[in-house]
């Protein structure tokens, strides 16, 4: 395996923190990573790796992947990794691309390893949740808890009834800062996500997700005050309507203590009886 500090070395770049550039160099940390996917028995044989850096974890998903995407915004990165690993893309391994995440075509990936750049990680991820493929993403330790969350703890909130809509989330690793170069100001955490289908049906999933998102920006409020409050947000052009419908025990609750399902029947409630517009 390459080492992580000799990577680094040879592109002759410094990571910036101001530009969200913490390289991970703790070579136990890069070993272990694709063994998440190893273990659930994952296909390998196309990994999409987002940010690649200098290439230290790309180096370890080559050796576990028969082909291996990795997409990265910086020029220069992405340059040197053309240079460094010129031989992979010559044998049809390895295709870098250049570009931003968010708006390059994705390949038609198995699955994905990714230290994700924290500025733009939870857009990121909601853009590889829907293709509903085996994730290891890598983000700061807040975001991760507040992903796996329960119903009725203080870290559950649109994040966790977001991303656990597509995937069963568990936090499989605690990164210290100390493994990345330059060190982050915060812990990191790794989370794997393993698609299926939700135990619950919506009608139409911008809505749910929309109805989640807005529920949840008024979370001390009781759920009948924040589907009044938020008809701006769900697009709900009849919110009083929902609030006739629905039933008094969930009215009375707040979000934080609604799982799931519950978030899934109101929403398809409101969805039947609260006239929202359509995209």
């Amino acid at each position: 395996m390459r080492d992580p500090d000799g990577l680094i070395a040879r592109a002759g770049i410094r990571g910036d923190p101001d530009r969200d550039q913490h390289f991970l160099v703790d070579d136990r940390v890069l070993d272990r990573l694709p063994t998440y996917l190893e273990e659930i028995d994952a296909d390998t044989s196309h990994l999409l790796e987002i940010g690649g850096g200098t290439g230290a974890l790309t180096d370890r998903l080559l050796a576990v992947g028969d082909e291996v995407t990795v997409v990265e915004r910086d020029p220069d990165l992405a340059a040197f990794l053309r240079e460094e690993f010129a031989d992979e893309i010559a044998a049809g391994d390895l295709t870098v691309i250049e570009g931003d995440a968010l708006a390059v075509d994705l390949p038609d990936f198995s699955a994905s390893v990714s230290n994700l750049p924290y500025g733009v990680s939870s857009e990121i991820a909601f853009r590889l949740f829907p293709e509903g493929k085996p994730l290891v993403l890598m983000f700061q330790q807040e975001f991760a808890e507040r992903m796996v969350a329960e119903s009725g703890t203080s870290e559950y909130g649109r994040l966790s009834v977001s991303s656990q809509h597509y995937a069963d989330i568990e936090l499989v690793e605690s990164i210290p800062k100390e493994a990345f170069s330059p060190p982050p100001a915060v812990q990191s955490a790794v989370i794997r996500a393993v698609p299926r289908e939700p135990d619950y049906e919506v009608a139409d999933e911008d809505f749910f997700l929309r109805f989640v998102k807005a529920l949840f920006t008024q979370r001390r409020k009781t759920i009948r005050n924040a589907i009044r409050n938020t008809a701006h947000i769900s697009g709900l052009a009849e919110p009083e309507a929902v609030v006739d419908a629905a039933d008094e025990d969930v009215l009375q609750k707040r979000a934080g203590a609604m799982a799931p399902a519950e978030f899934a029947a109101l929403a398809q409630l409101a969805w039947d009886v609260g006239e929202p517009e359509n995209d």
